[in-house]
Parts: C-alpha cells; sequence; structure tokens
C-alpha cells in the first residue's frame, strides 16, 4: 500500500507546494448554492470539472485541498501537475444531509446547478473544459454532456455506474446524444455490485456518436480494504491513482480512438 502512496507523492511532488485551492458557494438556482472548490493552475491548457461519487460531498478544505478519500478529489492535485485548473464540484444547499441519490443527479434542477458552475468555471479560465466522474459522479457528468454539451470538450468516466437497474446509470442514459470525445476508465478488479467490468462494454455500444471513444483498462494497486464500492478499494484505484491520472490527462491533451 505504501508504494503506491509513495508513487503518488513522488508523482505530485512538483505541485504540492502551490497546489492551493479554495471553496466557494455559487448561486445555481433562486435559493439554492452549490459548493465548488477552486485550484488554478498557471498557463492552463485545460480545465477538468470533477464529479466524486457517493452523496457529492468534497469534505472540509484542508491546507488548500478537500480532505475526502474519492479518488477523483485525493488524486485531483495530479491534474494540476499536468497543468490543468481543476474544478471539484460539490453538494447543493436544498439537498439531504445524505447527498446526492442517483436519481437526483439526472434531475432538470441538477443540469441548472452544473450549468451555472461551469459559467463560473469558464468566467475564471477561457480554457476547455473536460467532466470528470467517478463512481455515482459519473451519472452527474453523462448526463451533463449530454443536456450541456455546447459548454464542455470532453468527458471522462471512471468506475461507472454500469448496472441498468439503478436510476440514472450510465448505459440507460442516452448515450448517443454524447457528441463530444469520451473516455471511459476502469479497474478490471472493480468488484462494486453496480459497477462490475463485464457490463462497462454496454457504454461504449452506446456511445454511436461521440467523434472519438476508448475504453481503458486499469490492472495492479496495492492492499484494497473496505466496501468494494467505497474509495480505498479497486473501486477507487487503489495504488494506482497516479499513472491512472497520468493515462486520463494524456487522453485528455490528445484524444485517440479504440
Amino acid at each position: 500500500m505504501w508504494r503506491g502512496w509513495l508513487g503518488l507523492l513522488w508523482a505530485l511532488m512538483p505541485v504540492l507546494v502551490m497546489a492551493q485551492g479554495s471553496m466557494s458557494r455559487i448561486p445555481t438556482r433562486s435559493g439554492v448554492t452549490t459548493a465548488v472548490f477552486w485550484a488554478p493552475a498557471q498557463a492552463a491548457t485545460q480545465t477538468v470539472v470533477l464529479f466524486p461519487g457517493g452523496g457529492g460531498g468534497f469534505g472540509q478544505v484542508v491546507d488548500g485541498w478537500p480532505s475526502s478519500n474519492n479518488f477523483l478529489v485525493r488524486s485531483g492535485r495530479g491534474f494540476l501537475a499536468q497543468g490543468m485548473n481543476v474544478a471539484i464540484f460539490g453538494r447543493a444547499s436544498d439537498l439531504p444531509a445524505e447527498g446526492y441519490q442517483s436519481g437526483d443527479r439526472i434531475t432538470a434542477s441538477h443540469m441548472e446547478d452544473v450549468s451555472a458552475v461551469l459559467a463560473w468555471v469558464r468566467a475564471r479560465s477561457s480554457a476547455p473544459v473536460w467532466l470528470i466522474g467517478t463512481s455515482m459522479g459519473t451519472i452527474s457528468a453523462t448526463a451533463s454532456a449530454i443536456h450541456l454539451q455546447d459548454q464542455v470538450a470532453g468527458l471522462v468516466l471512471t468506475s461507472s455506474i454500469v448496472n441498468v437497474r439503478r436510476p440514472g446509470a450510465v448505459p440507460a442514459q442516452d448515450l448517443a446524444k454524447v457528441r463530444v470525445p469520451t473516455l471511459v476508465v476502469h479497474h478490471r478488479h472493480d468488484a462494486c455490485a453496480i459497477c462490475y467490468p463485464t457490463d462497462v462494454p454496454l457504454i461504449m455500444n452506446g456511445l454511436t456518436q461521440a467523434p472519438v471513444r476508448q475504453l481503458k483498462w486499469v490492472e495492479g494497486g496495492s492492499e484494497p480494504s473496505g466496501n468494494p464500492c467505497e474509495a480505498l478499494h479497486y473501486h477507487g484505484f487503489i495504488g494506482v491513482e497516479a499513472s491512472t491520472v497520468d493515462l486520463m490527462a494524456k487522453w485528455i491533451r490528445q484524444p485517440t480512438g479504440d
């Protein structure tokens, strides 16, 4: 396990000092605000908007970075190291304490919140905006790419929700309406019951109109622990965080097809 964390630390060493950001609450609907963490990169070439899984929170900001163990949150500095602005999409103020349920992530109100946050982000940087979701966050990212595609440059899905019995599951959405480059990243040993690797090809089958699409399988890692649907298991790319962020960043800079 320590080997994996040391590898991530080594990869992020150049930006640990400068990787400072801040949390804001953005008005997104009448009487509603949405939490956003923003960390700009110097001379950024892209902006990545990260959608965490679970209830959608990113934890308290400690020493300039959110404290959540979520894969995208704990690995987000890696995108800064690649010269990309990082925005982490958080919870809307009208949600219950447990945060987003899967069905909440495909509603018109959620799309309003995402659109408002994207406008806020674009006001801070002209860099192309890519949406990246993980686990339950893939529902939000996919829905946003469908309904707000004129506002984004591309889509990346990691540890996707693929069980079509789950409301908003990625393969159950109208993927033919995704018309931006799309990368799907999944761990071959993901043991989460709603994210089984055997169902991931359903996503690729649905992306019929994406100008570029590719599926990247991740293997390896170290000492998975806890719930197989949580962040410290293969579902959260434990032990291979740095290399997974690296492959995403490289693909965003130069999308290639299957």
